[in-house]
C-alpha cells in the first residue's frame, strides 16, 4: 500500500495564509500583546509571553512605550481591524478622535446613521484597543464600557493618562 502525504506550505506573502507574529509590551495598564498579520497590526490584547521581532512589531512597541511615557499622542502604524463594514466604520470614527478628547456613542451613531447601541457593540468588539482608541468613546450620561483587561478601571486610567480626566470628576 502506498500512502501519499500532501503538505501545503505557505509563504509569508501568501494572502490566504498570512504569517502571524506577536510581541508583548509592558504598559501601565498591564502587559499588552501586539499581533501582526499580513504586514499590519491586527490585534492588541492583554497578556505576556511573546517576543517575535519584526520591523513593524518593534515600531509598534516603541510607539506604545512613547504613548505611555507621554511623548506620543497618536500612532502611525498600519492597522487591519477585522469585522463587518460597520465595525470598521466605527473603528475609523474612533481613530478620528484626537488624544485627550472624547465622543459619545450617540455622536458616532448619528454620524454613521446607526443606533448608539450598535456603536457600543462595535466599540466592544474593537480588536485593536489603545491603538484604535475605543476608550475615548463614552455613554451620554456614563463612561460606558470597556472590554479590555481591567474593564472600566482601565478605561479611566487611559482617559486620565490623556488628560481627559476632567470628564470623570
Amino acid at each position: 500500500m502506498t500512502v501519499t502525504l500532501m503538505v501545503r506550505m505557505h509563504l509569508v506573502d501568501d494572502p490566504d495564509h498570512p504569517t502571524v507574529f506577536r510581541r508583548s509590551v509592558p504598559s501601565p495598564v498591564g502587559a499588552l500583546t501586539v499581533t501582526e498579520t499580513g504586514g499590519a497590526i491586527a490585534r492588541v490584547s492583554w497578556g505576556t509571553g511573546f517576543s517575535d521581532e519584526t520591523r513593524l512589531l518593534r515600531k509598534a512597541a516603541a510607539q506604545i512605550e512613547a504613548y505611555f511615557a507621554g511623548t506620543r499622542q497618536s500612532f502611525d502604524l498600519p492597522l487591519a481591524p477585522t469585522g463587518s463594514a460597520f465595525q470598521r466604520a466605527v473603528c475609523d470614527a474612533m481613530c478620528a478622535i484626537p488624544f485627550g478628547e472624547t465622543r459619545t456613542y450617540g455622536e458616532i451613531a448619528a454620524e454613521l446613521d446607526a443606533s448608539a447601541q450598535a456603536v457600543g457593540n462595535a466599540c466592544g468588539a474593537n480588536p485593536i484597543p489603545i491603538l484604535i482608541p475605543c476608550h475615548r468613546v463614552l455613554g451620554a450620561a456614563s463612561l460606558g464600557g470597556f472590554s479590555g483587561a481591567g474593564g472600566i478601571e482601565t478605561k479611566v486610567a487611559l482617559l486620565r493618562h490623556e488628560g481627559a480626566a476632567g470628564l470623570l470628576i
